[in-house]
């Protein structure tokens, strides 16, 4: 099978494509993007990259109306109608995972810069830690994520032609996900240009330089490799083996890491000059490396046989530098056919064969779903190990046997999801909005009374799903309500959550004991004639340490108003009175207290009726004064 044919899109689903792409016209046509590219634009792009995969009919139509979702109220039941379940699900679930980003945390000023630095790159750790487990919950499909793959690639494609240019965060989330995603999932075509355009925005000073090395030495080089490939080709026709024998272009991100990595110049770099042999079989290959080996002088330790090793994305090749006759180093990379199809597309290139019958790579042509989970999972834990390799709770995962592996992220206990603007939140298995909204900030679950998923409004105590984008709908005051921490309902299943509705409520219960211990100490006092003794005395000779402690024991029945007779009627008693005219006494030292009628003690008249001024409206600790009033008892005025 050659190039062309491999990357022909089937026909049987232009039909289907059109009306998608009509779809889409009729839903999003006039609208655009944030990056300013328009809708219909970045459809075509996106279906482009998407057609260069091979994917099945289903990822290509949802590749193109994914796109509409945002701009439709009910999606799902619309798309489903018209497209079928299977289609509908992978574009509900693109939509998501390319909204899907790590948003620039609000850190707190910190002491120092360095500080400031540390917390800044914590806080990017975690997110970045944060978008890998969402995606991991998208694990069920592959073709999710090569559409995400694509979204990604057309955008770059985008920026590359227009003077705006991409948020720095953007390039280096593309450097850090998603092109360490495309090499594990083995799509090198999308994994170098990922990389090449994220890196130029990202770093453009250092990719103009390399660009302009790479320039600058062009003809030399092109001589050279023309050379190489007459030679090799003339070496091979000896032999009697087929080959394809083809320069071999290197890429800058690539050459800027090997720079990095190794502390090497440009000039000392091995493959900026680099051959690719093409052959029929494995055996083929060993032969053409004898052959090479034998007709340049090699360079030991530059010899890998990925053949016999393969790289944990699957990716097989032999790689090996020589000298030619001028000393110059000539990189050669070897392989078959097949090889060279999973190189260039990894694990999209698999459903050509699914869907024919032909045998791929040396292995069955029809696997079943279980194993392809399992490979797909294997290749996701491994881009996790790449991406968070500075983690050092990860060190121990990566010694773990993969089969380990995989048991842990079956058996991850959270679920992903999204805010309106795409931000990941975390929550346990079963977790319902009311989780959801106490997880972003207390008072939003305080005031929680509804909730949107995926834009319908739902129940607050149904259990969310991963990939589901949430809405919180409050309400300016209250607060939450006490069923929600009973169990059987279901409102609650965040340990953290529960945690902040029992302060809530044990708070209220708190100010109630008080207010009731008050009115009970007030009664007492009205009782006995005591009105003017001071409360923090009285608290001290029962042995609490104020007021406010009496008042709590008192509303919890912890003391009976005998306890307060019997300090009231020891020795000390009157030496605690003041004598201040009721003209300058502080509301403080006349007791204010809340749960009486009007929350003052007039010295030396039990119960009389008394009232706050609303002219003035004075309110503790503000001194006060009363005037005797007509038929409405003592009227509570500030001093001044």
């Amino acid at each position: 099978m050659n190039k062309e044919t491999f990357l022909q899109p089937a026909a049987a689903a232009a039909a289907e494509l059109d009306d998608a792409q009509a779809f889409l016209q009729e839903h999003a046509g006039t609208f655009s993007l944030h990056s300013g590219e328009s809708v219909l634009d970045h459809a075509r792009g996106t279906v482009r990259i998407i057609e260069t995969l091979n994917v099945d009919r289903p990822t290509l139509i949802a590749s193109v109306i994914f796109n509409a979702i945002a701009y439709i109220k009910e999606p799902g039941a619309l798309l489903e109608t018209r497209f079928g379940l299977e289609i509908t699900q992978l574009a509900l679930d693109a939509c998501k995972l390319v909204r899907l980003g790590v948003s620039r945390g609000q850190i707190a000023p910190a002491a120092t810069p360095q500080r400031a630095s540390r917390d800044l790159a914590a806080t990017r750790h975690a997110q970045i830690e944060m978008v890998r487990k969402m995606v991991l919950a998208f694990s069920q499909d592959v073709r999710v994520v090569l559409i995400r793959l694509a979204s990604r690639l057309q955008t770059l494609r985008y920026y590359a032609t227009v003077q705006p240019q991409p948020a720095l965060e953007m390039a280096r989330e593309i450097l850090e996900l998603d092109a360490p995603l495309a090499n594990r999932l083995g799509i090198w075509q999308l994994k170098w240009e990922l990389e090449d355009l994220a890196f130029r925005f990202e770093d453009p000073l250092t990719y103009k330089h390399i660009a302009r090395l790479l320039d600058e030495k062009r003809i030399e080089r092109n001589a050279d490799i023309t050379q190489g490939i007459a030679q090799l080709e003339r070496e091979l026709s000896k032999a009697d083996i087929q080959a394809e024998v083809t320069g071999r272009p290197k890429h800058i991100y690539s050459i800027w890491r090997k720079m990095r990595s190794k502390q090497l110049d440009f000039s000392e770099l091995y493959d900026v000059r680099a051959l690719r042999v093409i052959v029929n079989d494995i055996k083929e290959c060993y032969s053409v490396l004898g052959i090479v080996h034998n007709f340049w002088q090699p360079i030991p330790k530059e010899f890998d046989d990925y053949i016999a090793r393969p790289k944990p994305n699957g990716y097989k090749s032999l790689h090996t530098v020589v000298l030619d006759a001028s000393g110059r180093a000539l990189e050669i990379q070897i392989r078959t056919h097949e090889m060279h199809r999973f190189a260039e597309y990894g694990i999209a290139a698999h459903w050509r064969y699914k869907e024919t019958g032909e045998n791929y790579h040396g292995h069955a042509p029809a696997q079943s779903r279980y194993d392809e989970k399992l490979a797909w999972l294997r290749q996701l834990l491994a881009w996790k190990d790449d991406i968070t390799h500075r983690n050092a709770d990860l060190d121990s995962l990566a010694d773990q046997e993969p089969w380990q592996q995989l048991k842990q992220a079956a058996l991850d206990d959270h679920i992903y999801v999204l805010t309106p603007q795409a931000h990941v939140v975390a929550l346990p298995q079963g977790a319902s909005a009311v989780d959801f909204a106490y997880y972003l900030h207390t008072e939003l679950g305080h005031r929680c009374r509804g909730a949107r998923v995926d834009g319908a409004m739902v129940p607050l105590n149904t259990p969310l799903q991963n990939g589901q984008t949430v809405e919180i709908i409050t309400v300016k005051q209250g607060g939450p309500s006490r069923d929600w921490l009973n169990s059987q309902l279901a409102y609650l299943s965040s340990a953290r959550a529960k945690q902040k509705v029992r302060a809530w409520f044990n708070a209220i219960d708190l100010q109630q004991a008080i207010a009731s211990g008050r009115a009970l100490v007030e009664k007492t006092l009205q009782r006995e004639g005591k009105t003017s003794i001071n409360l923090d005395d009285l608290a001290a000779k029962i042995g609490l340490k104020s007021a406010e402690e009496l008042f709590l024991a008192m509303g919890k029945e912890e003391l009976s108003p005998r306890s307060i007779e019997q300090a009231l009627a020891g020795p000390d008693t009157e030496h605690s009175t003041t004598s201040t005219p009721l003209a300058t006494r502080k509301s403080s030292d006349l007791s204010v207290l809340q749960g009486a009628s009007s929350g003052v003690l007039v010295v030396g008249v039990s119960a009389l009726m008394t009232q706050f001024a609303r002219c003035c409206r004075p309110a503790p600790p503000d001194a006060i004064t009363g005037f005797v009033t007509r038929a409405r008892g003592i009227s509570i005025h500030r001093a001044q």
